[in-house]
């Protein structure tokens, strides 16, 4: 059963990822989400709060997508760290992909002591854990070298898509990650 609480936060997710946002006022959320503002800041009490509630449950989605994806096709840590950047590429193909939200909000809020832009920060540096961690099942001797590398390809092809869908970025990157991979398993 969804909640108005959620309906703010899938308004709110949806208005962030669509028309950015700085650009997504307080009354466009209400508006959209047919509520009111004392309703909204009822659940959160301010909109950076609403922020980072949707930050963190957007890379939450992600996450468990991402996990559930790799551990259906197979359990062999190699074997997953390889698939990596197919799901990834499945994502970014997708009608409903609307970019990385730690992406978009890192170059929203650029100041290093906003706390969006700290929680955007730290969901790369777990996600690029992620990856040390599929890297370290493998046996990877360098684990912490090929997640940074997977990381930026990762990040960058993102955000080239973001920018013009169907770029191509992800495919390249794709191939990069197979070949930083490849030549990791073989050391």
């Amino acid at each position: 059963m969804s909640t108005l609480r959620d309906k703010i936060l899938a308004t709110a997710t949806n208005l962030f990822q669509t028309q950015g946002i700085n650009s997504t006022g307080v009354d466009n959320i209400v508006a959209a989400a047919g509520t009111t503002k004392m309703t909204l800041y009822k659940y959160f009490r301010s909109k950076e709060l609403l922020i980072l509630e949707v930050l963190t449950q957007s890379q939450q989605q992600f996450q468990t997508w991402l996990n559930s994806k790799l551990d259906s096709q197979t359990q062999q840590p190699a074997e997953k760290i390889q698939r990596l950047f197919d799901c990834i590429e499945e994502w970014v193909s997708s009608p409903d992909f609307n970019g990385m939200g730690f992406i978009k909000a890192a170059a929203e809020f650029p100041s290093e002591a906003n706390p969006v832009h700290q929680l955007s920060a730290e969901q790369s540096k777990q996600f690029r854990l992620y990856i040390r961690s599929l890297a370290a099942q493998a046996n990877i001797k360098d684990a912490d070298g090929l997640a940074l590398q997977l990381s930026l390809l990762f990040e960058g092809a993102v955000q080239a898509e973001q920018m013009q869908r169907g770029s191509g970025a992800m495919q390249y990157a794709k191939k990069a990650a197979k070949i930083l991979i490849d030549g990791s398993l073989a050391e």
